[in-house]
């Protein structure tokens, strides 16, 4: 849903072997749809997926969710608000003179932060340890989703 991509779903499944499609962002309480394309399912990967435990019992439970998920288009019209509030967290960040590991256009932001902040922070936001920067900064990825707000947004930035 980035507005600096214009490529579709259809063009991913034209232009690769395999793809997942991702569900908790979105609202899903859990799962990955994995999407093979161009009859590229390997020949074993049932037996496989059950052998290592990753198959549901009730695995029509994750289709169920899917397929509302692509009625009417829900699932890029959800992923929108990921986006937009990624942006605007973006921009907050900027504007607090935050800098960032590259730039993201996706949901996930990557920010370079000093250690002692990260410390101060740690116990009120959540987010994921990326990589050390240097001695005394390290990159987070802060995520934001289907139900992230504004308010949640301004209330990292109190904490920022």
């Amino acid at each position: 849903m980035s507005k600096r991509t214009d490529v579709t779903l259809k063009d991913i499944a034209e232009l690769t072997d395999v793809f997942y499609i991702g569900g908790t962002k979105v609202g899903a309480m859990f799962g990955e749809a994995v999407v093979f394309t161009k009859g590229g399912k390997p020949k074993y990967h049932v037996p496989i997926v059950k052998q290592h435990g990753a198959l549901l019992a009730k695995g029509w439970l994750l289709g169920v969710q899917f397929d509302e998920l692509f009625t009417d288009n829900l699932y890029m019209e959800i992923s929108k608000n990921a986006i937009e509030m990624a942006e605007m967290m973006k921009e907050r960040l900027k504007d607090k003179g935050y800098k960032f590991l590259l730039d993201s256009p996706t949901n996930q932001q990557f920010v370079i932060i000093d250690n002692q902040k990260l410390k101060e922070i740690e116990p009120h936001v959540g987010f994921s340890y990326w990589q050390n920067f240097s001695e005394t900064q390290t990159v987070i990825r802060l995520a934001t989703d289907w139900a992230t707000t504004k308010e949640d947004i301004e209330t990292l930035m109190e904490f920022l």
